[in-house]
């Protein structure tokens, strides 16, 4: 049964077209996801199907009572009250109407009697116009939500205020649900509860989002809009990704095709006038149309083409902390934490928002001066840092100003170049790159926060949710580019797949400032964490005051496969600690001979310096052995 349809409808704010001429029907039950570069109009689609929008031209057709409710990505400005003054306001009239009752019973006690008279005014308007069965609803989504009806909406995380727009929008008990990356500020406790909400309910979804593993266990149908064009996939994510790859390979193959003949076509009738006087009118009228065709040609969008800029090797040891701790208000943030970091280490930060992931690389960078222990740095080491914040722009400044600086040039590997050509790596084109910082979609910031983070030779990256916003295309770049990147890497991201394609290690905050170190990735985390269960949702109060709690002693983890990467990890390290321990033996043997302290002093430092980096390095190599080999090498 169809609820929504499309026909040759049409959208634009300009040229070219955001949508052109686009059909589609979307029917009860289906799970569909909408994918595009960022611009591409996603937004504008849901926000048409809305009402928010109108068609300039086509039809759009909605059963008769379908009920269309869409959650917005972005946070509305000036929101505030309590979540159930917050939900109730999705349902108008009576939702202001059940709001003032609820503020008002809430201190029946306290009221004089004018109050009173107002309180039963409101009941029997209530009663009259139906709304005890709203109020039922209210209550409903209050429940399924876990969400507390008087807490204020200002006062919570971005993930609890997502969860109470949410609620917003189930409140009318919707036929179909538009959702605009209902994974952004989210961390992955919350993203699996939202899945497992999301799969057990039966309204029918269209949403948008760049979270591959959201979309692989949600969507049953695919929507991709490019370049004005809508087609669609009825298979899900995984499938989709194999048959787009087909369809691009065929799409260029043919395009090119069609440039060849131009072309040839183009020479033809560019020969002497002998050629023009004998010339086939219908191969003219030919040529014509393909000049036609080449000209209507929307290409499709650049590819980004970042590349991170490499310093040279860092010392063994990048970071050494020892005993770390820290609190906020009497509330412990890290507790007793060690943690060596060596050069090369790609190391997960994972955790519920609000429990000190930022807070521990800002100890870990010398940001800020632990309660009690010690960290300290290795040596040559240079330091890129991407803030999730978004601090180190300037919002009134120009995109190239952010960049440069005052100067229109950059240094990229040691040669000098022009920033609107290094700016269209990171698809600015020369107009948008002369936009002040506050005009940017919250794509187009974190492409010039790596834009800015990989302008810089650096051996350390530390990267404090570098993903959100960024499309599926710049996603995989990413992590292309971070996999060949030879320097030590420190991550927190809430995209589990990032994670695994990432990193080596994790560090999972356990709550009571307690943090402990796993051998892998995400997957590797769930297989190898003591709780084998699936983590509850966080509640706003564990997000702002961690509870404190036990160590929790973890299991020797069960004999599994590693993954690649790890494998790959474990076949290298005999290699490595073969070559540590011929140098250490080089050594030993040099500084026993009789006329070695003979030499100079600075010498004779620098070996005895070595000597102990090399035992130190042995150490924790032979202890990354057996880890991973217990895990199941």
């Amino acid at each position: 049964m169809n609820l929504i349809t499309l026909r040759d409808v049409s959208l634009s704010f300009g040229l070219p077209a955001l949508l052109d001429r686009i059909n589609l029907k979307i029917s009860q039950g289906e799970r569909i996801c909408l994918l595009g570069r960022n611009g591409a109009g996603k937004s504008s689609l849901l926000k048409l199907l809305d009402g928010q929008l109108h068609v300039d031209s086509g039809e759009l057709e909605s059963r008769r009572g379908t009920v269309i409710t869409r959650m917005s990505q972005e946070v509305p400005a000036g929101m505030d009250g309590s979540n159930y003054h917050v939900i109730a306001g999705g349902l108008g009239a009576t939702g202001r109407s059940l709001e003032h009752y609820h503020q008002l019973s809430a201190k029946a006690e306290q009221l004089d009697q004018q109050g009173l008279d107002t309180l039963h005014k409101l009941h029997d308007q209530i009663d009259a116009n139906d709304g005890w069965n709203a109020h039922q609803r209210i209550s409903t989504v209050l429940s399924r939500l876990s969400l507390d009806a008087d807490t204020p909406f200002a006062s919570q995380s971005g993930g609890q205020q997502r969860r109470v727009l949410l609620g917003r929008a189930l409140v009318r008990d919707p036929d179909v649900l538009l959702l605009d990356e209902p994974t952004n500020h989210l961390d992955i406790d919350m993203i699996g509860w939202l899945e497992e909400f999301l799969l057990a309910s039966k309204v029918t979804l269209l949403f948008i989002s760049h979270d591959r593993r959201f979309i692989q266990r949600l969507a049953n149908r695919v929507l991709e809009l490019d370049r004005g064009s809508l087609t669609d996939w009825d298979c899900d994510y995984t499938t989709y990704r194999k048959r787009r790859q087909q369809q691009i390979e065929a799409e260029l193959k043919q395009e090119a095709e069609q440039d060849r003949k131009l072309a040839a076509e183009e020479v033809w009738i560019r020969k002497g006038i002998q050629a023009r006087r004998t010339r086939n009118e219908g191969r003219v009228r030919a040529l014509k149309k393909l000049r036609a065709e080449r000209s209507a040609r929307r290409n499709r969008t650049g590819q980004t083409a970042m590349n991170i800029q490499q310093s040279g090797k860092s010392g063994r040891i990048v970071i050494e902390a020892d005993k770390l701790s820290f609190a906020y208000d009497g509330q412990p943030v890290v507790r007793d934490f060690s943690l060596t970091v060596m050069r090369g280490d790609r190391i997960g930060l994972l955790g519920p928002n609000g429990v000190g992931k930022t807070t521990l690389l800002r100890l870990l960078l010398g940001e800020l001066e632990p309660d009690s222990g010690t960290v300290r740095h290795g040596t040559r080491l240079d330091i890129a840092y991407f803030d999730q914040q978004r601090a180190q722009l300037d919002e009134n400044s120009s995109v190239i100003e952010n960049l440069g600086h005052g100067s229109d040039h950059i240094d990229i590997n040691g040669q000098p170049r022009h920033l609107i050509s290094y700016l269209q790596d990171f698809l600015f084109a020369p107009d948008r790159a002369r936009s002040p910082v506050n005009a940017l979609s919250g794509g187009e910031r974190n492409r010039l926060l790596l834009a800015r983070l990989f302008s810089r030779p650096s051996n350390v990256l530390v990267m404090d949710e570098p993903t959100n916003d960024l499309d599926i295309d710049t996603l995989d770049l990413l992590e292309e580019k971070l996999a060949e990147y030879s320097g030590t890497l420190l991550l927190i991201s809430h995209d589990r797949d990032f994670l695994d394609n990432v990193v080596t290690s994790t560090l999972s905050f356990e709550g009571g400032g307690v943090i402990r170190e796993f051998v892998g990735g995400y997957e590797d985390w769930l297989r190898q964490r003591p709780d084998r269960q699936s983590p509850a949702p966080s509640t706003e109060a564990e997000a702002a005051e961690p509870a404190a709690g036990r160590p929790v002693v973890q299991d020797k983890p069960r004999t599994q496969k590693l993954s690649y990467k790890l494998q790959r990890e474990l076949d290298q390290l005999p290699g490595r600690i073969e070559k540590l321990e011929a140098e250490q033996e080089s050594l030993q043997s040099a500084m026993i001979e009789p006329d070695y302290f003979n030499n100079d002093k600075a010498a004779i430092a620098a070996d005895k310096s070595r000597l102990g980096e090399i035992e130190q390095a042995l150490s924790i190599a032979y202890a990354r052995w057996d880890e991973l080999e217990a895990s199941g090498g």
